[in-house]
């Protein structure tokens, strides 16, 4: 099993800093290669450039009233629930991700996690 893990390329752990401005201000992101390229997709799929994606999850998460300590753990995040809604079939191989009904995903998010919250409180 830690073969198919072990033996990925190298290049996609390794951890690339990125300058970028976030609403006028100049900071920078560490994240591996292989977290930069899934922002990257995101980004493509709705048009915007990776620094108006990641200003734009700044924003909201900022404006959801979320605490932006770790930033760079929260873009993890964000990559990780991309991958797994993908897996999912909750996001469809194409299009627009602004374009899904964000709310009815997250309830049948929420549905199937609901019987392991469950499981684990007992």
């Amino acid at each position: 099993m830690c073969r198919l893990f072990i033996g990925a390329d190298p290049s996609l752990w390794e951890a690339q800093t990125r300058s970028l401005r976030l609403d006028g201000v100049s900071t920078s992101v560490r994240l591996e290669r292989f977290y930069w390229e899934v922002l990257e997709e995101i980004a493509r799929r709705d048009g915007h450039s990776l620094a108006r994606l990641i200003g734009r999850l700044s924003r909201e998460c900022a404006e959801a009233g979320h605490d932006q300590g770790s930033f760079a753990s929260f873009l993890r995040v964000c990559c990780g629930r991309y991958q797994a809604l993908r897996l999912a079939g909750e996001i469809p191989a194409e299009g627009a991700i602004a374009d899904l009904d964000a709310e009815a995903i997250l309830a049948r998010e929420r549905q199937r996690r609901a019987p392991a919250q469950q499981y684990a409180e007992a």
